[in-house]
């Protein structure tokens, strides 16, 4: 699995010509364009059957070589973006009902591409730091259904290196085992004699991290949802190359 930070490594490998990689790039950014599609269609899409889907894939491979490094957002948010555009510019076609109110510049024929550009990029400013508003809200609010404040969560990471990296794939390993998650998930605590046996990690370094823990799996668990915060904490959102 690529961490995120290669990502970026990732697409300008693609833009330079190595289709191989865009095809792999695009087959396992599947699952999150297909929930970026569904989320945004509000129902439940099948490939090969539902337009959306398509679109979704194909406004995707558009983001690859479009993205730019200088937007200042990360990439999978702007993919999201530009799956957005490209999905209301379908309804809009469709005349679907409700979608016509959605705003978002779109490029159409006789607009000059360079005032496109500036109104998208103007835009994507905008969008950027509301979702990252938006984000960091709802990410306080889930945090809060487990005990954990955002300010404690601030002041209980791990000051060494070892023991944040020992806490994260304590956390890795939780939000991976469904069983485990769903456990956590219902009565809102740690199963830490699991999580001891499992990761071979001491009670006493997880009862120490146990907020730690707790924050850091429920992003990497929603990570899809929170690209902003996965992306700033580097945080892999798609399993790239199966690696």
């Amino acid at each position: 699995m690529f961490p995120a930070q290669d990502v970026e490594a990732e697409i300008r490998k693609i833009k330079q010509g190595d289709d191989l990689a865009r095809e792999r790039f695009l087959e396992d950014s599947k699952p999150l364009i297909y929930k970026i599609a569904c989320k945004f269609s509000r129902r439940v899409l099948e490939w090969g059957r539902d337009d959306e889907l398509a679109i979704g894939l194909i406004a995707f491979n558009e983001a690859i070589d479009r993205f730019c490094d200088d937007f200042g957002v990360p990439f999978f948010a702007y993919a999201r973006k530009v799956i957005g555009s490209r999905l209301v510019d379908y309804y809009r076609r469709e005349n679907r009902s409700g979608m016509s109110k959605i705003q978002l510049p779109l490029e159409e024929e006789g607009v000059n591409s360079v005032e496109f550009a500036k109104s998208w990029d103007i835009y994507l400013e905008e969008e950027a730091a509301r979702e990252r508003e938006e984000e960091i809200k709802e990410y306080e609010e889930l945090l809060r259904m487990y005990g954990v404040s955002f300010e404690e969560l601030v002041k209980c990471s791990p000051r060494h290196r070892d023991t944040r990296q020992s806490l994260m794939l304590v956390a890795w390993e939780l939000a991976g085992e469904s069983s485990l998650f769903k456990k956590f998930r219902d009565n809102k605590k740690l199963p830490l004699a699991e999580l001891e046996k499992k990761t071979g990690v001491g009670r006493k370094t997880l009862e120490r991290g146990r907020k730690y823990i707790v924050a850091m799996t429920l992003l990497i668990h929603r990570r899809e949802d929170f690209l902003y915060l996965a992306s700033y904490l580097k945080l892999p959102v798609t399993s790239l190359g199966g690696i």
